[in-house]
């Protein structure tokens, strides 16, 4: 921190400085959307005079310090009309715009909500922006508009295949992603086991995923931050909007309850697909629900509140025998307030809640298991100078981990119940962010954040020889869970492991021109929890642990540098950036690590290290009828875990083998080659098209290398990890929109979509098993596809 403090003080002296003998006054305010005063995230709000300007944050608030003087305010935001006024600055004033959409929905068809110029300025880099208009576009499995699959086909994104659940950012893990609702954590983001995701679209009203250059108003994870704000409801009138799908259906209400001051949002979705399987003599069930809900209440100009939660549950069952539940619980109470013009806080009351259970009536148990965490955050924006923004902030988090629960489900079961040890933790944060205009070209972006983890005390820990939980065999060459020598107590009143760290930020933007900048960023985050899972994709059944006595953080370092560019003014926009990612203390797993029920997991982890590099490139279209982009990324991914020096019993130093020897492995989200395009088409007024073509290299994976025979067994054996690959991955979706023209003419308006995801029925491996043939003896490789083709047809309406 100390060497951050001259840099701030000087910004700060200097313009000061540069202000004296100038009268300078603030314009501030709020933009909404004339339609039903839902504030608008991002709009810019520019002064052509003086080649400066602001956007508006995550409330719609904005505010500008100028000279004394006449300028002309220029309002734009896509999808909407431009504001063009004329003030005169003689003293503060407060405007609030309200922006009237256009007749064609602009942004529904492009990819980031500015593409002005000024945008090439910002030091803000690695980060893209869908509208909701644009998820609802892009086809998508059995035709439900989808916020995880939308964001796949950006650069530096992908995930591990059909059906998988979470995503991949620039050879990240999943769980190295931090999910946001409503400034609320998500755990897990999908609904059946990766098929579609938790976030309803007519519920969203803005999505952004930063992948490098993150804000240090942000920490806990290592990779990325998804960032998704819920619609606030609509304040002027009521509005009913769904759709009827051929898997599931949604329906959102919206609507004043004192107008121009309250509103509220209540949506819904539920699938019904598992009705359908009695009469195929099928007597499983697998569906999901979800619901949303909003209230805000504007107490003054000074004061807003609002009150914003969400709940979704899945169910999978095979004949009652085994039934799975699991899904996420949030709720946020939010207070804005406006200290001053300069000064807007907002306060934040969190919880979140993520719960797994098991019925398995055939072995007579129940299991449950989950995270909950209460979360209570405070920021605040200062507009210093028009030249000058700085964000500061704290937030507290208390978590409370549940490995496990296991219960007799009846009397005659004969289990005994049983918990795993439960564990808890606190993570502090403070946070000071700076975004600085030096001169006209050049702009810069300079923070610092400073994080505290406890990990407290437990009921059971154990205790090991020389502190090490994992045994390596010096003769057999292994590692082996280490016996604890003792068990102690601590007690939930102790500390057992406290880890801090100081995470700096910077970036900055040099216009080379008009139309063209170029960017660098370095970001350094650390991760306090880790997910434990052991497949490629996580699954509901994962168990999320603290850092600890035996687990270290995740520390990363990560290096940007990208070049932009604005073609034919804005019409067309190109994106190109390299990265470099190091990550240390990642967890890794000794072979034959059982990971599910395990109370003592310390006995199969090892900390390791991950690095990822790669290019990213992004070319947009961002108006006419055809719009779209085309993304392309050339990345890899490696992790490793060496030796440690140990101590064998005769006194001597030994340098043990490692995971994988030591050596570098791909991870199972390494993609060599990404490829992503997105098109869409408006025929007319009552026909739009649209479409993608996804391409990746396939994911790493094992084949076994030999096999020996042993008391009439063949037992095949394999190699070094992830030495092979799945055949690459190709799909096309295509989609029409018909909109009738009748809708002109009545009050409910509803379109038709048709889509064909898989057009060419690519049969796309989701893994490869081997097997010996029955009849012949030989051995051969079977391989597990997911979908086909699959046509949907789903109808949306609104009111």
């Amino acid at each position: 921190m100390k060497g951050y403090l001259p840099f701030i003080l000087i910004s700060l002296f200097c313009f000061s400085v540069s202000s004296w003998g100038q009268q300078k006054y603030t314009l501030s305010g709020s933009i909404s959307e004339s339609s039903s005063n839902e504030t608008l995230i991002g709009v810019t709000v520019a002064i052509p005079e003086l080649n400066t300007g602001v956007t508006t944050n995550e409330y719609g608030f904005y505010s500008i310090t100028l000279p004394e003087g006449t300028y002309t305010v220029l309002i734009s935001y896509l999808g909407f009309e431009n504001i063009i006024q004329e003030i005169t600055l003689t003293e503060n004033k407060r405007i609030d715009f309200s922006l009237n959409e256009e007749a064609e929905q602009l942004e529904e068809v492009v990819v980031t909500e500015n593409v002005e110029k000024m945008d090439i300025r910002k030091p803000q880099m690695s980060v893209n922006t869908l509208s909701v208009g644009t998820i609802k576009k892009i086809p998508v499995i059995l035709g439900e508009a989808d916020v995880i699959k939308s964001i796949l086909l950006l650069p530096g994104v992908t995930n591990a295949g059909e059906g998988a659940s979470g995503f991949n950012v620039r050879g990240g893990a999943a769980d190295q992603n931090l999910i946001l609702l409503d400034e609320a954590i998500i755990f897990n983001s999908s609904h059946l086991f990766g098929f579609f995701s938790v976030f309803n679209p007519d519920a969203i009203k803005d999505v952004k995923l930063y992948k490098g250059g993150i804000p240090a108003r942000y920490g806990g994870r290592v990779s990325s931050v998804l960032d998704i704000f819920q619609k606030e409801g609509n304040s002027k009138e009521f509005k009913m909007n769904g759709g009827i799908g051929a898997v599931a259906s949604r329906l959102l209400l919206e609507g004043p309850i004192k107008k121009d001051k309250a509103a509220f949002l209540i949506g819904g979705r539920a699938s019904y697909a598992h009705l359908f399987l009695p009469l195929f003599d099928v007597d499983n069930t697998a569906y999901f629900y979800d619901l949303n809900t909003k209230l805000n209440y504007r107490l003054n100009e000074k004061n807003n509140i609002f009150l914003s939660g969400y709940f979704g549950r899945d169910v999978f069952g095979i004949n009652d025998s085994f039934v799975n539940t699991y899904g996420n619980a949030v709720g946020n109470f939010r207070w804005n307030h406006l200290f001053s013009d300069k000064l807007f806080s907002n306060l934040s009351l969190i919880y979140s809640d993520y719960y797994y259970g098991l019925k398995l009536d055939f072995v007579g148990f129940n299991w449950n298991s989950g995270i909950q965490n209460f979360n209570i955050k405070y920021d605040l924006k200062h507009y210093a100078t028009d030249k000058l923004q700085v964000n500061y902030g704290i937030n507290n988090v208390y978590y409370q981990f549940n490995p496990g629960k296991i219960e007799p489900s009846n009397s005659e079961s004969g289990i005994i119940e049983d918990q795993l040890t439960e564990k808890y933790a606190n993570e502090f944060a403070a946070y000071v962010d700076f975004e600085h205009k030096l001169s006209d070209n050049l702009s810069v972006g300079y923070g610092l954040r400073f994080s505290h983890f406890m990990r407290l005390g437990q009921d059971e820990l154990n205790v090991y020889a020389n502190n090490n939980p994992v045994y390596f065999d010096p003769l057999l060459l292994i590692y082996q869970e280490a016996d604890p020598i003792d068990v102690i107590n601590p007690g939930r009143g102790t500390t057992l492991a406290q880890f801090s760290n100081f995470e700096p930020r910077a970036s900055f933007s040099y216009t080379l021109n008009e139309t063209s900048s170029i960017k660098a960023s370095y970001t350094r985050l650390a991760q306090y929890l880790h997910l434990l899972s052991n497949t490629s994709s996580p699954t509901p059944l994962d168990v999320w642990t603290p850092s600890g006595p035996f687990t270290k953080p995740q520390l990363l370092d990560q290096y940007a540098f990208g070049y932009f560019k604005n073609i034919n003014d804005g019409d067309f926009s190109f994106e190109t950036e390299i990265f470099y990612k190091d990550v240390q203390n990642r967890i890794d797993y000794i072979d034959g690590a059982n990971l599910i029920a395990n109370d003592a997991i310390e006995q199969v982890i090892l900390n390791g290290e991950a690095r990822a590099y790669g290019l990213e490139i992004l070319l947009r279209k961002n108006e006419g009828k055809l719009q779209g982009w085309l993304a392309y990324t050339l990345s890899k991914s490696e992790q490793r875990t060496p030796g440690r020096t140990s101590v064998i019993d005769n006194g001597r130093s030994n340098i043990e083998t490692g995971i994988n020897f030591g050596n570098w492995y791909n991870t199972p989200y390494d993609k060599t080659h990404d490829i992503s395009m997105f098109l869409s088409y408006d025929l007319n007024d009552k026909w739009s098209f649209s479409g993608n073509f996804t391409y990746q290299t396939g994911q790493p994976t094992n084949y076994p290398i030999g096999q020996f025979e042993f008391q009439d067994l063949t037992v095949p054996y394999y190699g070094l990890r992830n030495t092979q690959r799945l055949p690459a991955y190709n799909r096309l979706d295509l989609s029409a929109t018909l909109t009738p023209q009748k809708n002109r003419n009545r009050k409910l308006k509803g379109e038709w979509v048709f889509s064909l995801y898989n057009v060419y029925n690519r049969r796309n491996a989701a893994s490869i098993s081997f097997r010996q043939n029955d009849d012949t003896g030989v051995n051969e490789a079977v391989r597990t596809s997911i979908f086909g083709i699959v046509p949907a047809v789903t109808y949306n309406f609104k009111l």
